[in-house]
């Protein structure tokens, strides 16, 4: 299967989402996010990216990602693009990765699939992934970032992404005469996919609240207020521990109202809910809930 996402970054199963995306950013800019079932690290997609997947009936797990690569590789290679594979499950030019790759096994079915970065938004994708310098220790699996490289420039001949999409299925249906199978979803299975993307894989706790637990901690200095110090322990997302401190003023204890957030997941309108009726600034001096709210998510 070939497809495509706009504007979204897609995280590992077992990483923490806000260790690997730049969270301001990601809202600014109306970046969806959300984890996929494999392994790995994050990657950013848009309409100049080209995901391709792989279903295959396996007795038993393979992670030998060559298998699946290669016949990419010699693809683009058919391209005039000198395509190699570089480490575990990338896909370089020059050095520089175009293909990030992933699998995940499970009852007899191995799914692989991978990126195509061939015309993206590279800038983008920088700050998308570019996560602020704020200290986050997690006990989940950091991505590890490459320099990263269009494919579009490399090719013999100009081609649109869609004629590049035509010219990779042309090789690989020739490279797998026989054995392989285009697949599409007719409208019943599309309606069953919206119903469980609706249901589990659109919803924060999927996205976000399955993060492994990890203690954060940010220092900031806003303008009218002070540097604030903000010391958190993590589990699934739900704040566990909060801790303030810094240079900032307020005729109230701040402890306190961190012990207002304990057991509150870190998604913008639960806080909202929890801070509804405290008023910050009697807290923290000219500080407004939505400034802490960032403070916390960005």
């Amino acid at each position: 299967m070939f497809w495509q996402n706009d504007n979204a970054v897609i995280i590992g199963k077992y990483q923490n989402t806000y260790a690997e995306i730049n969270a301001s950013f990601v809202k600014e800019h109306r970046i969806k996010v959300a984890r996929r079932l494999s392994g790995g690290g994050a990657v950013y997609h848009d309409m100049g990216n080209l995901n391709f997947t792989y279903i295959i009936n396996s007795g038993e797990p393979n992670f030998d990602f060559s298998v699946y690569c290669e016949p990419i590789i010699r693809a683009l290679r058919s391209l005039g693009v000198a395509a190699e594979q570089s480490s575990r499950n990338d896909i370089t030019i020059d050095g520089k990765k175009c293909s990030g790759n992933a699998q995940n096994y499970r009852k007899g079915r191995l799914m692989h699939h991978g990126t195509l970065l061939y015309d993206s938004n590279l800038d983008m994708l920088a700050h998308a992934l570019n996560v602020p310098a704020d200290k986050i220790e997690s006990k989940a699996i950091p991505s590890v970032r490459s320099r990263v490289t269009n494919i579009k420039p490399y090719m013999r001949e100009p081609a649109t992404i869609e004629t590049f999409r035509d010219s990779l299925k042309a090789f690989l249906f020739q490279e797998y005469e026989g054995r392989m199978t285009e697949y599409g979803l007719n409208s019943t299975e599309l309606e069953a996919v919206k119903a469980l993307r609706d249901m589990k894989y659109a919803v924060w706790d999927w996205n976000y609240g399955q993060s492994p637990h990890g203690n954060i901690r940010k220092k900031r200095r806003i303008e009218g207020c002070g540097t604030i110090e903000v010391y958190m322990d993590v589990e699934k997302f739900m704040i566990r521990q909060l801790a303030f401190h810094g240079d900032y003023f307020g005729h109230e204890d701040s402890s306190f109202l961190a012990e207002q957030l304990i057991g509150c997941p870190l998604e913008e309108e639960a806080l909202h809910r929890r801070l509804a009726k405290l008023s910050i600034s009697s807290y923290f001096h000219n500080l407004q809930a939505d400034q802490l709210i960032s403070l916390l998510l960005c």
